[in-house]
């Protein structure tokens, strides 16, 4: 008896353990009996009941779930290639449904796959490199000196609306397969090997040409930095030049005034200054080597014969 006890008493502990479960808060559960689903979604946690061994309960992931698509090679509208590199968030939004179109995650990612990077393909095929590479308009600062600089090119779309593009159109196929997609954003954006060089030329030839500009300007600062410099140096020397002159004007009056005062004062005086001036202009119009023919009628005779008596 004691032995039928504890074999019934295993069997309902067994059964116990096969019928209770428990659904954790970033679960959703759903029951099938034999594969088919036979319940709705468990979404509540907390401790559950299935039939023992009859039925089965499948667990699936609440929390957002990732998507990473693999780099592809893409065309866009004005024939350039591009490698697109696109993840995406999304989440269980109807686990009934999802098994019955995934069974599992593993086959809701191939599906997935298809969905975005399909979705991606038309959405990169709709639009420029521009409007791939960018995500709004940009208007550069205006230099005063270079009221002609050029303008970066407009776009009516930018990366951010081709990525909402992609999200909304892959939403609809998503739903379908019981997954509600979140988000969708591009990871990387390259350009492809094949028309790399071009582009890299392209690039350096902007890049020598802005070079040559502030070159240009540069050259341009100098010459006027330098002509200003010149016309300021002239403008001190000229003043410089009138000033000294009015000095030396004002010095030479000063001393005719005092020559002619001291002309004025006597007989002596005049002689005096008459002789002074006679040596100075002798002195300033002959040297050591000059021979001098004197006539006895001129000054220079009359004060050599003067100072000799």
């Amino acid at each position: 008896m004691r032995s039928v006890a504890l074999l019934i008493g295993l069997v309902l502990l067994l059964l116990i353990m096969n019928s209770l479960f428990v659904v954790r808060e970033d679960q959703q559960v759903i029951i099938t009996r034999f594969g088919e689903p036979v319940r709705d979604p468990i979404m509540e946690p907390g401790i559950k009941m299935k039939l023992p061994f009859i039925e089965r309960a499948l667990v699936f992931d609440r929390r957002f779930l990732e998507w990473q698509g693999e780099p592809e090679e893409l065309t866009t509208r004005d024939k350039v290639f591009i490698f697109v590199d696109v993840y995406a968030r999304w989440r269980i939004a109807d686990p009934l449904l999802f098994y019955q179109r995934n069974r599992d995650e593993r086959q809701a990612q191939s599906k997935l796959d298809d969905i975005l990077d399909g979705e991606t393909r038309n959405a990169i095929a709709r639009h420029n490199l521009l409007e791939v590479i960018r995500t709004s308009n940009r208007n550069p600062a205006v230099d005063e000196a270079n009221p002609e600089e050029v303008r970066f090119e407009t776009i009516t779309s930018g990366r951010d609306e081709i990525r909402k593009e992609i999200l909304e159109a892959a939403k609809p196929a998503a739903m379908s397969l019981g997954i509600e997609l979140l988000d969708a954003r591009f990871r990387r954006i390259n350009y492809s090997e094949k028309v790399e060089p071009s582009v890299f030329r392209r690039m350096i030839s902007e890049r020598q040409r802005i070079a040559d500009q502030y070159r240009s300007e540069g050259q341009g600062e100098q010459a006027r930095i330098l002509g200003e410099m010149e016309r300021e140096l002239k403008r001190i020397q000229s003043e410089a030049y009138r000033e000294a002159e009015e000095i030396r004007g004002r010095a030479d009056a000063e001393a005719t005034r005092i020559y002619a005062e001291a002309y004025n004062q006597s007989a002596d005086s005049r002689q005096f200054y008459e002789f002074l001036k006679t040596m100075e202009t002798f002195d300033q119009t002959i040297d050591r080597n000059t021979w001098l023919m004197l006539s006895t009628e001129g000054d220079f005779y009359r004060f050599l014969e003067t100072s000799g008596n």
